[in-house]
């Protein structure tokens, strides 16, 4: 079946002057034009286009996309070098998600603890008395409020994630 731009941006999700960005980045060689100089894609070129699209919402810049389009489009003499590529990717893109899943249970802290001096009307509930220094062992008392609330999984990312002041006890 033959599709129009319009038609693989609907399915893409993405907008007509991403895909004619790529093509003039040198990432759709594969599309074909009719006889009055439009593009149509193929389903095939739809999957592959859902790679880029795949690639490009990881991260991959659009010179190493490039690259995996040449390579897939030698053949299977490439098959290791892509698959390592996307191996490479993977790891950063895990990465990626992991320090965003940290800095995610350290805003949740920091939402717990203006919860909290909120609720007593004053931030002085978490400040070593007499200064305006945060108490050392705060980060225990957060530990307390999610094992008490039972969110184990939150407990254990926060470990993760406390001020390197906190962790040198």
């Amino acid at each position: 079946m033959a599709y129009s731009i319009g038609q693989v941006a609907d399915q893409l999700g993405v907008s007509i002057d991403t895909i004619r960005y790529y093509d003039k980045s040198g990432l759709l060689p594969f599309v074909q034009r009719n006889s009055i100089g439009r593009r149509t894609f193929t389903d095939n070129d739809v999957h592959l286009m859902r790679t880029i699209v795949c690639l490009k919402n990881a991260g991959v810049p659009v010179a190493e996309i490039a690259t995996f389009i040449e390579l897939r489009l030698k053949g299977d003499e490439t098959l290791s070098d892509r698959y390592q590529l996307l191996k490479t990717h993977e790891q950063a893109l895990q990465q990626q998600i992991t320090d965003l899943q940290d800095t995610m249970s350290y805003l949740k802290f920091k939402e717990w603890y203006y919860q909290t001096a909120t609720e007593a009307g004053h931030e002085d509930i978490h400040f070593v008395p007499g200064t305006n220094e945060v108490q050392p062992d705060l980060d225990q008392e957060y530990d307390r409020h999610l094992k008490a609330t039972g969110q184990l999984k939150e407990l254990a990312r926060f470990a993760n994630v406390k001020d390197y002041r906190l962790r040198r006890r």
